[in-house]
């Protein structure tokens, strides 16, 4: 997976909360925490990907 194109949440910041995220041409979108490469990346289909966005949004974060 060292093809991936992993980019960093705005949210983030350069001391903690480094969430990265990668849309993967299987529709399915991968969530790191690009502190700890060595972690074991999260995996989701796009739909729930959605679903998460918009419940996000929806509190207004």
């Amino acid at each position: 997976m060292t093809d991936i194109r992993w980019r960093k949440s705005s949210y983030s910041t350069a001391q903690s909360n480094c969430v990265e995220v990668a849309e993967l041409p299987s529709g399915r979108y991968g969530i790191r925490d690009s502190k700890t490469l060595s972690a074991p990346a999260l995996f989701v289909p796009a739909p729930e990907w959605s679903a998460f966005i918009k419940a996000v949004e929806a509190i207004g974060l």
